[in-house]
């Protein structure tokens, strides 16, 4: 039955989960012997955790770490917040401030956090493409092929857990994986840090913002204040459904956004609330045998392998290709394997169902997953590369 009520977007109260890196090492390192058909992929993750709850607890969390406390609305220094969106939730040793959100953009775009000083974080997150990149899989160093496909980084100040699995629970702690990964940056924060201590804005734009020299503190917490100005919340369909503009989207987008909530498509079981994502894990049925093991990763559970964290739809017409690995290069593609059902595997999520859509019906969909684009978002200044 396609004719229900649309579902209601209420302020959600968010709460971030802290899970520690350490102790996703110490249970990877414990159940170190993997079943069949998990490749070595998956054990270099324990080693990857192990690196990081190490950097994170020598370095970065230097001390115990402080509650989390919400926003106020004098703390976020500018960034507006769209209509229905709620205030994200910051960390106590990271409110925001214009000062320390212009050291993150610049850091951002920094070629100096890779070891050869050929790539920055906007290499493989771009505004144009709602900062992913357009590639099937993210390329590194010395031409290096990554792992992953790269996704968007639109709203990821309300994201309560990172990377596919979901083995990272802060933005700050995020960002020193790509610094030290063989295939992205392959570096070493604290050399990072000794040539940025070596380039005098920063020590100025460091000391105005933290009140300290630009050292692994300071780099993970800038970047991560500039990703959560990265606010995306202008779509038509924002305009249409928090705005009141009735005639901002089409009447095919109208009727597509019907039917992705319907009880024959059950889309929005998994896409839900304003980030048209419910934040979890789901084996959608990509693959009989998985290369990446995903979430069996970190939790090194069975029931575990093939799921991946739930992706935001926002922005998702300019973020192809999809999936964790970039294997389904357009929404047309990526409608078609959810119709066919997925292919069969044990931990395949129970929504994934076959259905039947007219051509007329795959239209009104992708009609609607287009009026979720935020243009001005793409093109906002204060997200492009700073002037030199």
């Amino acid at each position: 039955v396609d004719d229900i009520r649309l579902p209601p977007y209420p302020t959600i109260k968010l709460i971030v989960v802290y899970r520690r890196a350490l102790s996703a090492a110490a249970v990877s390192v414990r159940q170190c012997q993997t079943p069949a058909g998990i490749n070595r992929f998956d054990i270099s993750v324990m080693r990857t955790y192990w690196l990081l709850a190490g950097l994170g607890l020598l370095y970065v969390c230097s001390c115990s770490r402080p509650p989390v406390v919400a926003s106020t609305t004098d703390v976020w220094a500018g960034v507006p917040l769209p209509v229905g969106f709620p205030k994200p939730t910051l960390p106590a040793d990271n409110q925001l401030t214009a000062e320390r959100i212009a050291l993150g953009r610049k850091l951002f775009y920094e070629p100096a956090l890779s070891r050869d000083s050929s790539l920055s974080c906007g290499s493989c997150h771009q505004p144009a493409l709602a900062f992913s990149d357009g590639r099937v899989k993210s390329i590194g160093i010395e031409g290096r092929q990554g792992r992953r496909n790269a996704p968007s980084l639109a709203n990821v100040a309300y994201f309560t857990a990172f990377m596919r699995e979901g083995g990272v629970p802060s933005l700050e702690m995020q960002v020193q994986v790509p610094v030290q990964e063989h295939e992205e940056f392959d570096f070493n924060i604290l050399l990072v840090a000794g040539r940025l201590q070596r380039m005098p804005a920063y020590v100025v734009l460091s000391q105005n913002a933290y009140g300290r020299k630009p050292d692994a503190f300071v780099i993970t917490r800038a970047i991560a204040a500039f990703e959560r100005s990265l606010i995306s919340g202008q779509s038509p369909f924002d305009q249409y459904l928090f705005g009141g503009q009735a005639a901002a989207i089409s009447e095919a987008a109208k009727r597509g956004y019907r039917l992705f909530h319907s009880q024959r498509l059950s889309c929005g079981s998994c896409h839900s609330g304003f980030l048209f994502t419910n934040q979890g894990f789901a084996n959608n049925g990509l693959y009989e045998q998985y290369e990446d093991s995903g979430r069996y990763r970190l939790t090194q559970q069975t029931e575990d392998i093939g799921l991946f964290k739930i992706p935001s739809l926002r922005q998702v017409a300019l973020t192809a290709p999809y999936m964790h690995d970039g294997s389904l290069s357009s929404l047309e593609v990526v409608i078609d394997h959810y119709a066919g059902g997925g292919k069969p595997h044990p931990n395949k999520s129970p929504l994934i169902k076959p259905f039947t859509l007219s051509a007329g019906e795959k239209k009104d969909l992708l009609a609607f997953l287009h009026s979720l684009t935020d243009t001005a978002f793409c093109a906002n200044p204060a997200f492009q590369p700073p002037p030199d």
